[in-house]
Formats: structure tokens, C-alpha cells, sequence
């Protein structure tokens, strides 16, 4: 998918943009603080209905304005036009249209335009705690699979539901509990069989990445781990209620799953590099590309790459650059406030891009090369 042309009217710091775009690199230069990682977020909004920065729908708009619109004009791989308007008013819903039909669901939309975003809080994914690994793993699949999303979204009702009844002060019906737990193990079994594909498919892609940029100088692997891998997910989640209402949540499931990291054997958290963790994220990431891009739809991602040479030695910022820049890539958007990475990105070879100045939210065209087939 290629996104053509951007309109943005009152985004965070951006009170109008109207951007012709190139369909292999477009790179935005500027300090910190201009506005470079707002556009990109605008350009995620287009395709998740849903900021990366926050997600409170009201912090996008521009101080002081009442409303927001991002447009969006794609170019498909089969030639297939679309154009995706989003605009909210404040205090009211957003909405969402594709080809100027409104969608009935914000779901419908996820995963018509695959997106890889990249940036220097990837190493959250390493550093936080689980629940950013298993969010890392949903938004993946939920981009090439809506039976996925909506199984997801059911066992977090039901788990919702259960907890409220593990909150009550008087013994809830424990029929209440059967229900909401038959829907998790329903539920969390398909996502668990999902999640498990998903990981086993990535594992080979991500260590050949890591592989390429750390030059084959470390080991690295992933590591699945669920509850469900303790027998049938009723029963674990079932065995120990008496523990929960103590507690007051669901101490089981496929809510506390984890992706397991590690460098030379060992837990990258607990052993790597700034370096090190940096290139892990990255890797793992342009590992996601990859994946998206040989699923079923046969769709190739646009890559968000967000200031992502800091804390990066010399060396693996090249393997990066000379990655990116290859045919298995489509287009792909890159800040940063160093021009000369970005120039020495573009000496890699003979292909189309822009370049972008970017000063308190305004983005103006610097320079432009089309190639000459």
C-alpha cells in the first residue's frame, strides 16, 4: 500500500498540512519537538483509528481548536484506489470513512492499511512488563486476522465481567462465574492457537534480522508462554478462584501471557546493551514487516521508522539503512534530526524520495528525486 498524498487540518502541533508523498522514501528532518513524530502518528491514525502517543482521541487536537481531519489517498498493490477521512469534533465521536462511507465498526477498518512503526520507546517492548509484549503481538495479528480482534475483544468482556464479580463483597452466583469463564477458555483457546502460529513464524524471520544487523555477533531467540500451556484453559483458569477473589482479579489466562527474550541464553532485559536492546526492537519489528508483508493479503506495510539511529553504533546503522533500502521494502517514513543520516540513507542507491523540513508543525519539501525507469 502506498499513501499518496496526506491532508492534516489541527493534529497535536500541526494546524495544516497538505503533503505529496513519495512512494519509496520520505524523510523529515527537524529538532526535537517539531512536529517530525506528529506527522507520523497522523499518518498511524489513518490506519489503527487510534493515535500511537496517547490513547485519549481529545490530546491529538491542536490546542485551542475544536476539531481534527486527517485524509488519507492510497494506491493498492492491485492499482485500487482509497481514500480514508477521519475527523472528530471535540466532546463528540470520531468518524471514520472509507471511499466516503462511513464505517459501522472502527474493527472493519484494522488491517487495510498494515503499518510498522518504529520508534525509540520500542524498547518498552524489552524493558516494561508483559503486557506490552502481548500488546506488540495482538496489534500484528489483528492486522491480518479479524476473527483475532474479535475473539480478543470478547475474552477482555469476559474477563471484565469476571472481575466485577470478583470485586463483589457478597458470594456472586456461581453460575455468573461458569459463564464468564466458559466465554474466556472459549475465547483465550483461539487466541492462544493464533498467538502460538504467529510467534513460531516470526522466530526464524527476527533471528535472521538481528542476525544481519548485529553482523551475526550475538544470539537471540523468542519464547512463547501462556497459561494455556498448563492442560485445558478452564481448568487453569477455573482452579483457583478462591485465590482470585482474594485478590480481586483473574490471576489466570491468556491475559498474563508473555513473550519470552533473550540474548545469548539469557534474558535480554537483564543482559543486554542500550545498543543491544535497541537492535533487538528494531529487529523484531522489521521482523513484523516482514511477516505482514507474506500473509495471505499479499499487502506490503508502510514502515514508520521515528529517530531510530540514536544509541546505535555506526555499524548496525548502516546494516539498517542498507536493509530498509532494498527491494523487499516498500514505502517508508523516517525522522530525524541528524541530516546526515539521512543523506547518507539516500546515497544508497537510485530510488525515488523526499525530503521534509520540519519547524513548529510546519513541513515544508526540501528535496525531491524520481527515478527514470
Amino acid at each position: 500500500m502506498i499513501l499518496r498524498k496526506i491532508s492534516i487540518i489541527n493534529y497535536r502541533n500541526i494546524a495544516t498540512a497538505n503533503i505529496e508523498l513519495s512512494p519509496k522514501f520520505n524523510c523529515f528532518v527537524g529538532k526535537n519537538g517539531m512536529g517530525k513524530t506528529n506527522f507520523l502518528d497522523a499518518v498511524h491514525y489513518l490506519s489503527f483509528c487510534r493515535s500511537n502517543i496517547t490513547p485519549v482521541d481529545a490530546q491529538v487536537l491542536k490546542h485551542d481548536q475544536e476539531f481534527f481531519v486527517i485524509e488519507g489517498d492510497y494506491l493498492s498493490e492491485e492499482g485500487d484506489e482509497e481514500r480514508i477521512y477521519c475527523g472528530l469534533k471535540r466532546g463528540q465521536r470520531k468518524h471514520f470513512k472509507r471511499n466516503k462511507k462511513e464505517y459501522k465498526r472502527l474493527s472493519q477498518h484494522i488491517g487495510l492499511i498494515p503499518i510498522i512503526y518504529v520508534s525509540p520507546y520500542d524498547t518498552n517492548i524489552i524493558d516494561s512488563g508483559s503486557e506490552e509484549r502481548r500488546k506488540m503481538m495482538d496489534m500484528v495479528i489483528a492486522q491480518y486476522d479479524n476473527e483475532y480482534l474479535q475473539a480478543l475483544n470478547n475474552y477482555n468482556k469476559a474477563l471484565q465481567q469476571r472481575n466485577a464479580l470478583l470485586k463483589e463483597e457478597e458470594e456472586p452466583d456461581p453460575l455468573l462465574f461458569d459463564m464468564w469463564e466458559q466465554q474466556m477458555a472459549v475465547e483465550g483457546a483461539e487466541i492462544y492457537k493464533k498467538r502460538t502460529c504467529f510467534v513460531e513464524k516470526l522466530k526464524p524471520i527476527f533471528e535472521r534480522i538481528y542476525n544481519k544487523v548485529a553482523e551475526a555477533q550475538e544470539s537471540v531467540a523468542l519464547n512463547y508462554i501462556s497459561h494455556a500451556q498448563r492442560g485445558d484453559l478452564l481448568d487453569v483458569i477455573q482452579r483457583d478462584r478462591h485465590k482470585d477473589r482474594i485478590m480481586g482479579f483473574s490471576l489466570h489466562g491468556i491475559h498474563r501471557d508473555d513473550l519470552e527474550m533473550t540474548l545469548g541464553g539469557f534474558p535480554v532485559k537483564k543482559e543486554g546493551s542500550q545498543g543491544q536492546h535497541k537492535t533487538f526492537a528494531i529487529a523484531l519489528k522489521l521482523a513484523q514487516f516482514d511477516f505482514l508483508k507474506n500473509t495471505n493479503s499479499r499487502t506490503t506495510p508502510i514502515l514508520l521508522l521515528d529517530d531510530i539511529f540514536d544509541k546505535l553504533d555506526a555499524s548496525r546503522v548502516q546494516q539498517i539503512i542498507a536493509l530498509v533500502a532494498g527491494d523487499d521494502f516498500g514505502q517508508i517514513f523516517i525522522t530525524d534530526t541528524n541530516r546526515q543520516h539521512l543523506d547518507g540513507l539516500l546515497r544508497q542507491g537510485n530510488f525515488d524520495y523526499r525530503l521534509f523540513t520540519v519547524e513548529d508543525g510546519n513541513i515544508q519539501m526540501e528535496e525531491t528525486h524520481t527515478t527514470t525507469s
